[in-house]
């Protein structure tokens, strides 16, 4: 058709006056066309000619922009490729330079924790701790010693020495931490990590908080741990958290599960024990765990365990003064073998839960009292004992609200509480009796927002008495009321004697918050808050007296986290 209308306007433009055509398809009908409409048709043909052009032009013009849109990719591609490259170079560079720094290589990755905290602990009973409670030392009113004063007549006095009437307030920073961790591969399946964390709770004679308030470092984790995925093998040595401390996935380092407190010595009937250990732990397909551990022994609690009269033997004990590397202030405990614990984990998909099982091993040294009253040989006497316990974590709404409870019962256990209630008391013999004990913990923590996480736990820990009699026959053991304790001035204030009994249990009840006001580049910074209420109950003495004295504690803390 355009090629018709070009001859057309063709013909018109060489002064023909009218046009002869013949169609070639259907027929021989003469069509004249005028000036006018040669003229119209003209005008047309150049429209679609410059619309052609203008679409010829648009079209070349995208060619040339998609040209130089892929040419422009493709330059920031190997923009960014280059950019990736400087940056992965950089970082090998800081790494190595770290690695030589800390005597490491660039194949060591370096990865630094911990906070730096100004805390408060608000006692109303003065336990002289710092922010880590001694609950078997919550003081009772009364039955303490007295201390002899003059008055201005010249008479003597005595007055009760006691802080159940006397409340503290402190200020401590000790709680600050610095931890520093290690990870390399040794091939593709194969990781060692080593892991050291510190803080400022060690007190050696010389701290105080008199003037310069100097306070010294002391380990709280040192061990090396290495993977071997292939075979679902881990080996840790060195100084971390006892075996038995729940933990929140299978059986891995750094991954326990600690009571949310501000007391450094967390809430009573939580479970745990930081030592040096060997473990080795299998696992299958990261959902069942089984590990054992052999951890360093000590008899940490002796209940007294004469009554009234003789003891019917000469010498017994289960320490010794401390020697070379400790404190000589200090004892030392008699052990012959590790504490030997046994621990199996699950997480089967909604969940964790672990069961446990400990051995312990005691040791007395015991020089016996002959027939005609002279010394004889000493012998030493040993005693087994042990328990099992068991922990779970419970996402009860993901994300929300998660629920803790663990646990424990056995006999000579008491060094693996919170509360550290006695481990042994002694028999006729002078042998070591390791103490009926349990304990629990539950924990509810709800995750209110991001920043802001708010807790309620409950704890006890309970120790059973002993009784039975020694060669002298009268009674020997701990806590039972035969043996002539007295607690009938144990609440009366002023009350100098009568307040001989011995701890049986301690509970604690503890709510408390954390929030995490700002989180960003410059890390995070974050305030909690703590109300506790303690009480330590003693044995019931024969008059039938059962004391309890409580403490209220409250708690603040400002930590900032670098990392």
């Amino acid at each position: 058709m355009r090629s018709k209308m070009l001859t057309v306007a063709i013909a018109a433009g060489l002064g023909l006056t009218s046009v002869t055509a013949v169609s070639a398809q259907t027929s021989n009908k003469k069509v004249t066309v005028s000036a006018a409409e040669l003229s119209q048709m003209k005008a047309e043909i150049a429209a679609l000619e410059q619309k052609v052009q203008d679409l010829e032009s648009q079209s070349a013009a995208q060619t040339q922009a998609q040209a130089e849109t892929a040419q422009s990719v493709q330059a920031t591609q190997q923009q960014v490729q280059a950019t990736q490259a400087q940056v992965q170079k950089a970082e090998q560079t800081v790494a190595t330079k770290l690695g030589d720094t800390l005597g490491g290589s660039g194949g060591v990755k370096w990865t630094f924790g911990g906070f730096l905290a100004a805390e408060t602990a608000y006692r109303s009973r003065d336990t002289a701790d710092d922010v880590a409670t001694k609950f078997t030392a919550i003081p009772f009113t009364g039955g303490t010693s007295t201390a002899p004063i003059n008055t201005s007549s010249g008479a003597t006095t005595t007055y009760p020495v006691t802080n159940a009437r006397n409340d503290q307030f402190l200020y401590s920073a000790r709680q600050s931490r610095l931890s520093i961790k290690a990870e390399g591969d040794i091939n593709d399946s194969t990781h060692v990590t080593g892991y050291y964390e510190t803080d400022f709770l060690g007190g050696a004679q010389t701290a105080n908080m008199n003037e310069s308030n100097s306070f010294n470092m002391r380990i709280r984790q040192l061990w090396t741990n290495i993977d071997w995925n292939d075979y679902g093998l881990h080996l840790l040595g060195g100084q971390a958290w006892s075996l038995l401390t729940l933990d929140s996935v299978g059986i891995t380092p750094t991954k326990e599960v600690l009571p949310p407190t501000i007391d450094a010595q967390y809430n009573v009937g939580f479970t745990w024990a930081r030592q040096t250990q060997l473990r080795i732990v299998k696992d299958w397909d990261k959902m069942w765990w089984l590990g054992v551990s052999v951890e360093n022994p000590q008899t940490a609690g002796i209940g007294s365990s004469a009554g009234t009269g003789t003891k019917g033997y000469a010498t017994t004990t289960a320490t010794v003064q401390a020697g070379s590397l400790y404190d000589t202030l200090n004892t030392v405990s008699i052990n012959q073998v590790p504490d030997v614990i046994v621990k199996f984990a699950a997480d089967p998909g909604w969940g964790h839960y672990e069961l446990f099982g400990i051995s312990r091993q005691f040791t007395t040294r015991v020089t016996p009292t002959t027939a005609n009253g002279g010394p004889a040989a000493t012998t030493n006497q040993t005693a087994h004992g042990g328990g099992f316990g068991f922990g779970m974590v419970l996402p009860l709404l993901p994300k929300v609200l998660d629920f803790q409870l663990s646990g424990m019962d056995g006999k000579g256990i008491g060094r693996y509480g919170t509360a550290g209630l006695n481990d042994i008391t002694y028999t006729t013999s002078g042998a070591p009796h390791p103490l009926k004990e349990n304990m629990v913990l539950g924990t509810l923590t709800w995750h209110a927002t991001d920043a802001l996480d708010v807790y309620a736990m409950g704890g006890r820990e309970q120790e059973d008495s002993y009784l039975t009699s020694g060669v002298n026959g009268l009674p020997l053991g701990y806590g039972a009321a035969a043996l002539g304790y007295n607690n009938s001035n144990c609440l009366v204030y002023g009350a100098a004697t009568d307040c001989t009994g011995q701890t049986r249990s301690v509970k604690e009840q503890t709510i408390g918050f954390w929030w995490k006001f700002y989180q960003g580049k410059f890390g995070r910074l974050q305030f909690g808050s703590q109300f506790s209420h303690a009480s330590r109950q003693l044995f019931t003495d024969a008059h039938s007296n059962t004391p309890t004295a409580s403490d209220n504690m409250f708690f603040t803390s400002f930590r900032y986290y670098p990392f």
